[in-house]
């Protein structure tokens, strides 16, 4: 799954000289748009690696841990990562605290941190609600929010758990034990939302509109952190 891991904890959000994961900050109360974000953190990525003996004050010194729970994909991504230094791959099953708590507490640790700085979840939140159910879902992002100071988060809509479960008919193979039973329905990204904001104590920054696969973006943050 795509949690880049990214998952995090602020001492400053803005002003760490080590932040684990880039916020989606240009300058104070500026949010950029995602594309231009990663553009962005790409050009900063190639400039550190380019200055790895010095990094000016202020420079931020990103580090990013990418996790999946496939760990073919984790090879791919280790063999072809291009910042060594800066972004980390491991397979992880975030829905196994056990394997969490060996994978992530270490990892944290080494920055001595408690939590990310901001969490990407792109489409990953469907899969955890076939694979775990409604109470899997709600779990998974308690989980990941307790886990960050930001939520970036890529819920995928109804239309897409339709057409999982169809392909999976069609293959002949069996079906997703939680399909039928599942009561959250519908707008999933409303009640993820909604999930977010009364249950995880987080607040939606803003919604950067629709990708092309019609899925939302919404970045959350802690309400304990004041945005300037």
């Amino acid at each position: 799954m795509a949690a880049s891991m990214c998952e995090v904890k602020p001492e400053s959000m803005e002003t760490a000289n080590e932040q684990l994961v880039s916020t989606a900050i240009s300058a104070p109360g500026t949010w950029v748009r995602f594309t231009d974000f990663s553009i962005a953190m790409y050009k900063h990525l190639c400039d550190l690696q380019e200055n790895l003996t010095w990094i000016s004050p202020g420079v931020v010194d990103l580090k990013l841990l990418g996790c999946d729970i496939d760990a073919d994909l984790i090879q791919r991504a280790t063999e072809s990562n291009s910042f060594p230094k800066s972004i980390s791959y491991v397979t992880l099953d975030i829905m196994d605290p056990a394997s969490r708590e060996a994978v992530l507490k270490p990892y944290l640790e080494k920055f001595n941190r408690t939590a990310f700085d901001i969490c990407f979840c792109m489409s990953v939140t469907m899969w955890i609600h076939l694979n775990h159910g409604d109470q899997g879902l709600l779990d998974f992002l308690f989980c990941v929010s307790g886990l960050c100071q930001a939520l970036l988060i890529e819920p995928q809509p109804w239309k897409c758990y339709r057409t999982a479960a169809r392909r999976l008919r069609k293959l002949g193979k069996s079906k997703f034990d939680h399909f039928k039973t599942l009561a959250i329905k519908g707008d999933v990204a409303q009640k993820i939302q909604q999930f977010l904001i009364t249950d995880c104590k987080m607040e939606l920054v803003r919604c950067f509109g629709s990708t092309s696969w019609d899925r939302c973006l919404l970045l959350f943050k802690k309400c304990s952190l004041n945005q300037d």
